[in-house]
């Protein structure tokens, strides 16, 4: 019996097998997007948006998320939608002046932040913050009561507007309150030096995060979602950032908590986003409760084949096409890419194709294409 996308999704992601394997992607980078409508665009446009809204042209920003969000969902079959940065969220209103462009590539605002434009992803970085390194943490600050405040109105509406144009035929994944993930406050050299000589504070940390992010939920998840994606990452091509046991004393009982929150209150899917080697972590991706684990990075060790023969039936893993190989590789690359994830995880169901991170800023528009085609003709149980 043919389903549609959130029907698919669902039941996959419930152990059942569906009518073909799902299709998605974490994110579509803006020039995919540009090939795809044939025109300009902002969604997944993290610079342009960036410096639109430092000169004021929010409307344009807004017009755009929402008009071509829905206009890349109703051209791509692509099963599940996603709302990550530069699909949906506007900057807060402020008093401030817009930073002082001091080259072609960098900025600097007021408090002497320094922004600087990479031209590999297309992305505008806060590369040096004064006010942060000035920063001192202490356990009293996270044992006030949390301050919740809700998504700023015009960004609700733009969210609002694909989910209402999406909600009875695709898989919605909703921004929400937050993830714990690994706490690293101040950044991840100095969060990485506060795990080792400040415990408490981290504790304390954590636990104040948990209780703001699940009362955020209640003003940021949409009610007609089917699921979160959270997307930090936890480790390098070479390891997690911090040893599993660490991973287990800090943060293993607020992830769980986190999801347990969703999972009971709300009644939805958590899907965890997450590059690198976590192969040590992936015993703690299945007591948390994650329902998928995306992007599976190949050159970073973790191997879809692998993973599927230990944790296939416990999870659903969503991935299997390299993303090197989307940027860089051939069409022929791309293809076997697709029969191998599909040939090894496909059995069994709980797999969802898609590539091991996202369709990134410089991905090859006919390889994509290749590897859409190359999904349709293996697709179907």
């Amino acid at each position: 019996m043919k389903m549609n996308s959130k029907q698919r999704v669902l039941k996959t992601l419930n152990g059942e097998i569906p009518d073909r394997v799902p299709v998605a992607e974490f994110a579509v980078d803006y020039d995919t997007v540009e090939k795809i409508l044939g025109r300009k665009t902002y969604l997944r446009a993290k610079a342009s948006s960036q410096i639109a809204c430092w000169e004021n042209r929010h409307d344009e920003v807004a017009e755009s998320y929402l008009k071509d969000h829905i206009e890349l969902h109703e051209k791509l079959e692509l099963d599940i939608v996603t709302f990550p940065m530069a699909t949906w969220q506007l900057p807060a209103p402020t008093d401030d002046p817009p930073p002082r462009k001091i080259d072609d590539s960098t900025w600097e605002d007021k408090y002497g932040r320094i922004y600087k434009y990479s031209p590999v992803t297309a992305d505008i970085t806060c590369i040096r913050d004064p006010v942060m390194d000035q920063r001192v943490f202490s356990i009293d600050e996270f044992e006030k009561l949390p301050d919740v405040a809700a998504p700023d109105e015009r960004s609700w509406q733009i969210m609002d507007g694909v989910v209402q144009r999406f909600k009875h035929e695709k898989f919605i994944c909703s921004p929400d309150g937050g993830e714990i993930g690994i706490v690293m406050l101040g950044g991840m050299e100095r969060g990485l030096m506060e795990l080792i000589e400040n415990p408490q504070l981290i504790h304390a940390a954590t636990a104040h995060f948990l209780e703001t992010q699940n009362l955020s939920d209640e003003k940021y998840i949409h009610p007609e979602s089917d699921a979160v994606l959270w997307g930090a990452d936890f480790g390098y091509k070479s390891g997690p950032f911090i040893s599993p046991a660490m991973f287990r004393d800090y943060f293993l009982e607020p992830n769980k908590a986190r999801v347990k929150n969703l999972h009971q209150k709300f009644g939805i899917k958590v899907l965890k986003h997450c590059c690198g080697n976590v192969m040590p972590l992936m015993d703690f991706f299945i007591e948390i409760g994650y329902d998928a684990y995306q992007s599976i990075q190949a050159t970073a060790g973790m191997d879809i084949c692998e993973l599927k023969k230990s944790y296939g039936d416990k999870i659903t893993l969503w991935g299997g096409v390299s993303l090197e190989h989307l940027i860089s590789g051939s069409q022929d690359d791309v293809r076997q890419d697709v029969q191998r994830a599909m040939n090894c995880a496909k059995p069994g169901g709980r797999f969802i194709l898609g590539t091991s991170h996202s369709v990134a800023v410089g991905s090859n528009y006919d390889n994509y294409m290749a590897m859409l085609d190359e999904y349709h003709r293996w697709c179907d149980y």
